[in-house]
């Protein structure tokens, strides 16, 4: 569906489904006849195609962008509902620079993006987990989320001050010695330090004592917090046996040889492999993701199913925050359940991909979520319908964690790419600024010879933005980087201003601890429920 407004001598403006095109420029107007601009073309063309891969829409959607444009217009095209960003774009003028934009305040001309975190989380059609280190995210979310479907928070250190009436069993995702693996590889990745030296042979061996302690728990159905006792117990061979029993020899020789090892050894990789499970000895923790007193039938709480989640409409909030006593490893691994249970879940769909897209949002991505395999994910997770937005402080905070080549790598894979400014990092900025590109400038000189006067014209090329602007960027304002379109100036639109500020205010009244008055919002029936008692199918 669309709309058309305009008429001689006004301007123009077309409305498609949350998407406004405008030009609004008092030295050209524009007729309804008129082509439309080819920045805005291009823009939408690019929106249009790769909402309609995600959603499995417009199957037939032809290649010619004026064709979209006016599919749109006429209710031919379909606008894909699982747009996560929703934009508006303004039509500068011939050969108007993102410099000129910047120093004019881009009011009319600069696109405008309402939509980062907040309209993306309650605007998606389907699943939504995301992760942070704030509670302003469940605040502000929860009730509006919760009409849509059941709510689930983990928050094992308290930022949002919930109490844990559910509780996930990280050795649910253990289904066999790779998922071990990888859950051990989770646990090291967030213990490691910024800029810590590692040693090759502790750091590695620890990481497979680990991974050997959380498959023998899971196969004797012990709470996790029972790999914590055993790393703490050099001596103790009851994980050996449970491997033994369950036929896994060769991992169940690999803990007996570190068992056997001398005692400066042993005592070296068993005290690698338990630092990388510290956040198991903390009460706080312990309540979340173990059964009350260690029994895992007697515990009546609800239990987070990652399979049942991703076939639903319900919203995960994971909460952590680096430091001492961080869960950072058990949101990272809980991340990596709900995503590798929607891959898993999206390969018996049609095409390979999820009918109803599942949105994950990672704030604070090298902090909460130290994921080592983030940057391979976004090259196959978004054509398997989970999209995936990350949110930095810095490209060097994301390089710590990923390497060089890693960052680089999911920067690469990303569709879109904002720059919000804040930045310092010179040598991210001059790449950014080669990003943006150059554009023509004209320059004209007069002489005079004879008393006879002559104008020339001259065209020479010059960065849009440097470094020192990109890095002087103001609030409000952001570069976006979009995959087969310019780099374009946008102005960003802060949630109090969008179409969900009075949802969202509510919700905040309801849960802030600061605010004085408490309001309440319905909540909706759960979408997945699950027997706790019923793990059976979660053994290897």
């Amino acid at each position: 569906m669309g709309l058309v407004d305009g008429h001689p001598g006004t301007p123009l403006k077309v409305q498609l489904m949350g998407l406004e095109l405008a030009v609004n420029d008092t030295n050209r107007m524009w007729h309804p006849d008129a082509p439309v601009p080819s920045g805005v073309v291009g823009v939408v063309w690019a929106a249009v195609a790769l909402g309609s891969r995600i959603d499995g829409v417009n199957p037939d959607l032809t290649r010619n962008p004026l064709e979209v444009i006016f599919g749109l217009i006429r209710g031919r095209v379909v606008w894909p509902a699982s747009s996560t960003c929703r934009s508006f774009f303004g039509v500068p003028r011939p050969r108007r620079d993102l410099q000129e934009l910047s120093r004019k305040g881009a009011t009319r001309t600069a696109a405008r993006l309402v939509g980062q975190g907040t309209p993306g989380i309650l605007e998606a059609p389907g699943a939504v987990m995301t992760t942070s280190n704030k509670r302003d995210v469940v605040d502000g979310r929860r009730d509006p989320r919760s009409l849509v479907g059941q709510v689930w928070i983990f928050d094992p250190q308290g930022i949002a001050l919930e109490q844990a009436t559910s509780r996930w069993n990280p050795l649910s995702y253990v289904k066999g010695d790779v998922k071990a693996f990888k859950l051990a590889e989770h646990f090291a990745s967030s213990a490691r330090a910024d800029g810590a030296v590692q040693d090759a042979f502790f750091e590695s061996a620890g990481q497979d004592l680990l991974a050997g302690m959380l498959l023998a728990a899971a196969l004797g159905r012990r709470p996790i917090t029972q790999v914590f006792i055993w790393l703490s117990e050099p001596a103790n061979e009851e994980p050996v046996d449970l491997l033994r029993l369950h036929e896994y020899d060769l991992i169940a020789a690999d803990v007996q040889g570190v068992i056997m090892a001398p005692e400066k050894q042993r005592g070296g990789v068993y005290g690698t492999a338990r630092q990388m499970a510290a956040c198991l000895k903390i009460r706080a923790i312990d309540r979340w993701v173990a059964p009350i007193g260690g029994n895992l039938t007697g515990d009546r709480r609800p239990h987070f199913n990652p399979d049942a989640f991703v076939r639903g409409i319900g919203t995960l909030y994971s909460l952590s925050k680096e430091g001492q006593g961080s869960a950072g490893a058990l949101v990272t691994a809980l991340t990596a359940a709900v995503v590798e249970a929607a891959e898993e879940y999206a390969t018996t769909q049609p095409g390979g991909r999820l009918a109803v897209p599942m949105l994950v949002v990672l704030d604070e991505a090298a902090n909460v979520c130290r994921w080592k395999n983030l940057p391979d994910l976004y090259s196959r997770c978004g054509s398997r319908g989970i999209p995936i937005m990350s949110l930095f402080q810095s490209w060097a905070q994301g390089q710590v964690v990923f390497g060089r080549e890693g960052m680089r790598k999911l920067w690469s894979a990303s569709n879109v790419k904002l720059y919000l400014g804040g930045v310092s990092e010179a040598d991210f900025l001059r790449e950014l600024s080669e990003l943006v590109g150059d554009y023509d400038k004209s320059t004209s000189s007069v002489s005079y010879n004879k008393g006879v006067r002559s104008t020339n014209h001259q065209l020479r090329r010059e960065r849009i933005l440097d470094a020192s602007e990109l890095a002087a960027l103001p609030r409000g304002r952001a570069v976006m980087l979009s995959s087969g379109s310019p780099a374009a100036l946008i102005e960003t639109v802060p949630w109090m201003k969008g179409k969900h500020a009075h949802a969202v205010r509510a919700s905040i009244a309801a849960h802030d601890p600061a605010m004085p008055v408490a309001m309440t919002a319905p909540a909706a029936a759960p979408v997945a429920t699950i027997d706790p008692d019923d793990l059976e199918e979660s053994r290897p």
